[in-house]
């Protein structure tokens, strides 16, 4: 209820006062408000509830500390009503509620002398919803991703302006119940409750008229809004052609010839939004058309879109209407909003393209719907699609009735079976409306709906079934190629842990002996002030690119490079072999590697340098102790040559070793010198050990 008193001008502002919620202002908010003005607002909601009150903004001159312009709320109505607190100052700011002590409230304004001060804006509700906000609060204004907020009543104020649409969303800086309002999430004459999810911006923002709200186009933003819903707003069939062209009937139909003598005939079924071509139009323009839709049963509508004629020579559309609804298209009912004594009248279109979407809160639940045409421009004519879902009702519980009385009570006993039924049946009724209903597709018939679910099922299970198939059929390939490559490898399970490492060099790529060997020359001389035990070490110095000879037969580790296995057993020592005297015992080694197809054909021969013997003569080549093929001496080069590449047979072994090849004799033990073979060629160089 709104009181206004002064004496110049009223100083109530923009005011909706609902049951549980609502929006009042001062006069010319946000603008400066007047001199001298004064107005009070009396708040009454059901008994046993209180008031709690939002300000959104508080800017009254304080000059003469409050005395002459401030605002004061009160307990009660009335001369017993108690104050509760007295505001002014410029952008004065109240973050929390103020709560009555009983279900009546008085807000009083008074507007002294002054050059400035936009007033104020406040928002009530009930108790119980503490996260009340009001028209002027927006998305920036939380830092949640996703948050819920209630909405006054009366958010629908000129001086707030939003951006954006659904599905898209609003842009950041719109008016979170407004917006809300624009959805079609929140009625502007009840309010509610909002479930707001922040993400991020788009570029652009549509602009479109709906709810009797205007979203304007928008720039670019960091951030947007949106709703969660329940997702009862699908196309019910008009655009789509499921509600079949009997099922859309009108009052009259419009007929009229064209310059050819053509008539054209303007039907119901043309009143499909999108279709192209023109729309139902009535035959005479008055309040009393109509457009009469059935759905076939009983659906849950929760909007409706609607358009003008969308043909540039004819202007005509509907710019307000009301909608009756029906479950036997006998007995019809007006759409009112709850707690409201009057008709609702739907904002139409205001041009003849433009999609102008108008939602129902609470839903309709109806089989028959009729648009009742109330103002237009120039002719009734339009094309509609109603929004909504499929609507089911759990079957209704069997009623036991108490037995037939047989006293004199029986009249009273009756009346309370009637009043039982009643009470069930207003029970039903009320669960009808408010069942939260199963989504279904709302735009195709119930048995191809079925259809749907059982393809939505049996294709993901198919899907799975035949991958499963292809990835069993890959694994056994994979598996029967890699046993099969398992079965032509080595077998080197049985090999020896500490050679292992050793034994796998023989499968790396050879390098080139010409960049790896360096001739190592060692004198007899040398060699015997050295251990025993040390021998083999020196002679096995630098790794060679042939195999390595075996000295005395037992080699006790593999070598790199070697292509043979090692002897097990005990390993013999230096000291126990006599490499001059001690025949060279033939070895067969089952598991020996071919050495690579371009090396020589013979293991690495051990070269005694004779060059500086007595007898032998000056500048003789060292000598091989193995044969060559073709039983040729191979060319060597001074004192460090090639060595071979294998052994000769064990039967000449003795007489190789005793006396060299190709020489008439020995010299002295201490002039034999061993050689490790080497990439490049050096001179010979005479060394004599004294």
């Amino acid at each position: 209820m709104c009181l206004g008193q002064s004496g110049g001008s009223d100083g109530c502002g923009h005011t909706v006062l609902g049951p549980e919620s609502g929006t009042l202002a001062s006069i010319n908010y946000p603008q400066t408000s007047p001199n001298s003005t004064v107005c009070e607002w009396e708040i009454i909601v059901k008994a046993g509830q209180r008031v709690q009150i939002k300000f959104g903004d508080i800017d009254i001159d304080d000059s003469d500390s409050c005395h002459s312009s401030y605002l004061r709320v009160h307990n009660g109505i009335g001369p017993n009503r108690t104050e509760i607190g007295k505001y002014c100052g410029f952008g004065f700011q109240m973050d929390g509620l103020i709560t009555s002590k009983s279900n009546e409230v008085t807000v009083q304004f008074m507007s002294g002398i002054h050059t400035s001060g936009r007033g104020f804006l406040a928002a009530y509700s009930t108790t119980g919803k503490s996260d009340l906000i009001t028209c002027l609060d927006n998305a920036s204004h939380f830092s949640e991703p996703e948050f819920n907020k209630y909405c006054p009543a009366g958010c629908v104020i000129p001086f707030a302006d939003i951006s954006g649409t659904i599905p898209h969303g609003y842009r950041d800086s719109s008016s979170l119940c407004m917006a809300g309002v624009h959805a079609g999430v929140v009625s502007d004459t009840l309010g509610g409750q909002i479930n707001v999810v922040i993400s991020k911006g788009i570029p652009y923002y549509e602009g479109s008229l709906a709810n009797n709200v205007t979203s304007k186009v928008g720039p670019l933003s960091t951030s947007l809004f949106t709703f969660k819903t329940s997702g009862c707003y699908g196309t019910l069939g008009m655009e789509s052609g499921v509600i079949p062209d009997s099922h859309i009937t009108s009052s009259s139909i419009f007929e009229w010839p064209n310059r050819t003598g053509q008539v054209n005939v303007w039907k119901p079924e043309n009143a499909r939004l999108k279709r192209i071509g023109p729309p139902w139009a009535a035959f005479i323009s008055d309040e009393h058309q109509w457009l009469q839709i059935d759905l076939n049963k009983e659906k849950k509508v929760t909007g409706i879109i609607t358009t003008g004629s969308t043909l540039s020579e004819h202007y005509y559309y509907v710019s307000a209407y009301r909608i009756l609804y029906s479950d036997d298209a006998h007995k019809w009912t007006v759409y009112r909003e709850p707690g409201m004594g009057k008709d609702k009248i739907f904002q139409g279109n205001t041009e003849l393209y433009q999609e102008v979407r108008n939602n129902f809160i609470p839903p309709i639940i109806a089989r028959f719907f009729r648009i009742n045409p109330l103002k237009w421009h120039q002719k009734i004519a339009m094309k509609v699609e109603l929004l909504g879902c499929q609507f089911s009702i759990g079957r209704a519980p069997k009623i036991t009735l108490p037995p037939t009385p047989q006293n004199k009570n029986y009249e009273k006993n009756a009346d309370f079976v009637d009043d039982f039924l009643h009470s069930v049946k207003t029970s039903l009724q009320t669960d009808k409306t408010t069942f939260t209903p199963e989504i279904k597709n709302a735009t195709v018939t119930p048995s191809v709906t079925k259809d749907v679910a059982l393809a939505a099922v049996l294709v993901p299970v198919l899907v799975m079934i035949f991958t499963t198939l292809i990835l069993i059929l890959v694994c056994a390939w994979h598996w029967r190629n890699r046993k099969k490559k398992t079965e032509d490898t080595y077998d080197l399970s049985y090999w020896d842990r500490a050679g292992w490492w050793k034994g796998m060099k023989q499968f790396f790529p050879i390098k080139s002996a010409e960049h790896e060997e360096t001739p190592v020359c060692y004198s007899s001389s040398e060699i015997s002030h050295l251990r025993p035990r040390e021998v083999p070490t020196m002679l096995q110095t630098e790794s060679a690119e042939y195999a390595q000879p075996l000295v005395g037969g037992i080699v006790g580790t593999l070598h790199q490079r070697s292509t043979f296995k090692p002897e097990e057993g005990k390993e013999a020592s230096y000291a126990d072999l006599d490499p001059y005297n001690s025949p060279i015992q033939e070895v067969y080694h089952a598991y020996a590697e071919p050495l690579p197809v371009s090396g020589p054909e013979y293991a690495t021969p051990i070269i005694m340098d004779m060059s500086s013997h007595p007898s032998t003569p000056l500048g003789a080549p060292s000598i091989s102790t193995f044969k060559a093929a073709g039983n040729q001496a191979p060319p060597l080069v001074g004192m460090c040559s090639k060595l071979l590449s294998r052994t000769d047979s064990a039967s000449s072994a003795q007489a190789l070793y005793d006396i060299p090849k190709g020489q008439p004799g020995l010299g002295n033990a201490n002039q034999l010198v061993y050689q490790v073979p080497q990439s490049v060629a050096h001179p010979a160089v005479s060394k004599d050990e004294q």
